[in-house]
């Protein structure tokens, strides 16, 4: 993989990884249970996004091989 893709997969865990915090806080911080359900709802997406970033940086790395 070359280093530019390798830094755009970087770039996109790392915001990724802010929107999990930021979404945890509203979890923890919500004053009902549809508050927290609706931040539950970002964790799980963004959850699925990291894996899915993740799968894509796998598959390119072992097309390259």
């Amino acid at each position: 993989m070359n280093g530019d893709l390798r830094d755009l997969f970087h770039q996109l865990n790392n915001q990724l990884g802010i929107v999990l915090a930021h979404a945890e806080l509203l979890e923890a911080r919500a004053d009902d249970d549809a508050g927290r359900a609706r931040a539950a709802q970002v964790v799980a997406g963004v959850l699925a996004a990291m894996g899915t970033a993740r799968e894509i940086r796998q598959r390119s790395v072992a097309e390259e091989v």
